[in-house]
């Protein structure tokens, strides 16, 4: 499945879905939880199950609301038919064990939003026991400040405080270790395109492999940060050719430096984002 851009959309504001299907976003993400009121929310779960009964034209993931909360139940009835399913405030494996239990017959990826709140972190690591379950895994930044006390998770410019610093990286290893998609969380400035370009191509650079958007405008930049570069697809080629024109060798030598498996794994990886 690929998902280099996920873009969010009020499941209250069905007016938006087709263009948000239209974006260009690898998915979008129908939202039941924060960005619709709880008085809204029957409503939104209307509109969500309406969609998801019309024809697809891009992936469509729903986020319901955590476990143990009013309404969950009506939430997954209403996400029947997405291609997956979006979980707030997981705080380890057996959290998505126990959504896929809720989900009955009509099973689908989960993708657990994995960070927001303390006990949380300490349940990163453990999420390649359930990772035949997976869609990806994902963090926030706004949720686990507010559930600390702490002002912000950003310093002036806009970088992570340490904390949220260590947050990512954790989230970033934990999906590796799962071994499925890690995807970055939002920039929240939507008039800011430097900002949002610079920000998506270290998430690509530091191992991320899309990234969730708050806007239509930011997909675009995200799809380009988050695919392979025509020099980095042809170098890759030349890394695997290489190793097919030498079966027997461990290292060798090209474009004057030595490359040995971890650059073919990488090869690899580069060549299967380049094809979708």
């Amino acid at each position: 499945m690929r998902l280099r851009s996920l873009l969010f959309v009020p499941g209250d504001r069905p007016e938006r879905f087709a263009k948000a299907a239209a974006s260009g976003a690898d998915a979008v993400i129908l939202d039941l939880e924060d960005s619709v009121a709880a008085s809204a929310r029957p409503t939104a779960r209307e509109a969500v199950a309406q969609w998801l009964r019309e024809p697809a034209t891009v992936r469509r993931f729903v986020r319901v609301n955590p476990l143990g909360t009013e309404g969950l139940a009506d939430d997954l009835a209403a996400a029947r038919g997405a291609d997956a399913v979006m979980l707030p405030k997981a705080e380890r494996a057996e959290d998505v064990t126990t959504l896929v239990a809720a989900m009955g017959a009509s099973v689908v990826p989960v993708l657990p939003v994995a960070t927001e709140t303390p006990l949380a972190i300490f349940g990163l690591g453990g999420y390649s026991a359930v990772a035949d379950r997976l869609a990806g895994l994902t963090w926030g930044a706004e949720d686990l400040p507010a559930a600390i006390g702490a002002t912000t998770s950003r310093e002036t410019d806009g970088c992570y405080t340490p904390p949220y610093e260590v947050v990512r990286t954790l989230a970033l290893m934990g999906a590796h270790a799962a071994g499925v998609a890690a995807i970055e969380t939002v920039y929240p400035n939507i008039k800011d395109s430097e900002g949002l370009a610079a920000y998506a191509s270290r998430g690509a650079r530091d191992g991320f492999t899309g990234m969730m958007a708050i806007h239509p405008t930011q997909v675009s930049a995200i799809n380009a940060a988050f695919s392979p570069s025509v020099d980095a697809v042809a170098a890759a080629e030349r890394i695997i050719a290489a190793f097919a024109a030498n079966p027997g060798a461990g290292t060798l030598q090209l474009d004057g430096r030595m490359i040995d498996a971890p650059h073919l794994k990488q090869a690899r990886a580069i060549l299967a984002r380049s094809q979708g």
